[in-house]
């Protein structure tokens, strides 16, 4: 399997992993609507990432919990380039895990060492491996051994492994942690432009990951510098991406509600909008509906039900339903009433 990173395009628009958001039915939305313009590549982000998922589950659950847990593992072709984001502070589970998801046909694995989530960090992962810098090497470590025992079975090229990370933990300490990170040679690194403490509370310093391309590029290092935080759309993207220049763009928030952005086109008509949220609640059902439930939906209805006339009482409705029917019948309700 060759490493598809040095195949994108400069720069490249990636899709964020988001917990209980970029669930495999959201995906499968974004790769349908947002198709590129870019004919080498399936849909419309450069590189999807999964969910993040627990190494020490993958390892540990009982065969129960494990399928339940690989459910957020489930992909289709239209995704590719895809990467599996796990989250671990055991080495052990992490060679493990990587291995297993490495025999899925994942294109790559990222580690979350980033993400401010308490129960999360209780576990020592996520944002506080940022505290932990010599763990944080080991688990990148443990990582490339877990895909290339999956490779060599499989007479295969192990498949690339990459970090997602911020400038800091309570203060930016960009300078000295991502030399630490660089020197592990990941494909690459994605930088929150902010550190675990100011979560989103504070405007996203894209001058901080120009800060990093130039540590990059200091160090002779060919991994690439990916910028998260704060993109509004695709023009943002480009303009980020410029003023940085950073190999890549992250979107996070702006996909709510907007399946279509990567295909930088104009939002599509309320009728065909509204629509687009009842397929994907209807998706959501048919592909998670047995592990997951419907009320995640809710957060996507609130992004996909706004700026017009009725929209308000609209999404109200929509908050109550408890299935996909529902939300397909309200809407056609609303459609026929014709007050948008």
């Amino acid at each position: 399997m060759k490493n598809f990173w040095a195949t994108l395009p400069k720069p490249f628009f990636v899709l964020a992993p988001m917990a209980n958001v970029t669930d495999a039915a959201f995906r499968q939305m974004i790769a349908k609507y947002g198709k590129s313009t870019r004919p080498e590549y399936w849909g419309g982000p450069d590189v999807t990432w999964t969910e993040f998922v627990s190494a020490d589950g993958l390892v540990l659950a009982t065969e129960e919990g494990k399928q339940k847990l690989l459910r957020d593992l489930v992909y289709t072709e239209t995704e590719r380039p895809i990467v599996a984001q796990l989250f671990t502070a055991n080495p052990k589970h992490m060679e493990q895990a990587a291995a297993i998801v490495a025999g899925l046909g994942f294109d790559g694995i990222d580690i979350n060492m980033g993400c401010p989530d308490k129960s999360i960090e209780k576990q020592g992962a996520g944002a506080k491996l940022m505290l932990k810098p010599d763990l944080a090497v080991e688990l990148i470590r443990a990582a490339k051994r877990g895909v290339l025992q999956s490779a060599t079975a499989a007479g295969q090229q192990p498949i690339p492994i990459s970090v997602k990370t911020r400038l800091g933990y309570n203060k930016d300490v960009l300078d000295s942690w991502l030399p630490i990170l660089l020197a592990e040679e990941p494909a690459a690194i994605t930088i929150h432009a902010r550190t675990r403490k100011e979560m989103s509370k504070v405007p996203a310093r894209w001058e901080r990951v120009a800060r990093a391309v130039e540590i990059r590029n200091s160090s002779s290092s060919k991994t690439l510098i990916i910028g998260n935080g704060d993109v509004q759309d695709m023009q943002d993207a480009r303009q980020k991406a410029d003023m940085s220049d950073a190999d890549g763009v992250m979107i996070g928030r702006a996909i709510f509600g907007t399946p279509w952005l990567f295909s930088n086109r104009l939002p599509p008509p309320v009728p065909e909008r509204l629509r687009i949220a009842v397929e994907h609640a209807k998706l959501f059902e048919q592909l998670l509906g047995d592990v997951k439930s419907f009320a995640i939906m809710k957060k996507h209805f609130k992004a996909y039900v706004e700026g017009f006339p009725g929209a308000k009482e609209l999404r109200i409705r929509l908050m109550e339903t408890e299935c996909a029917a529902e939300v397909e019948n309200i809407v056609e309700q609303f459609l026929q009433e014709g007050v948008y």
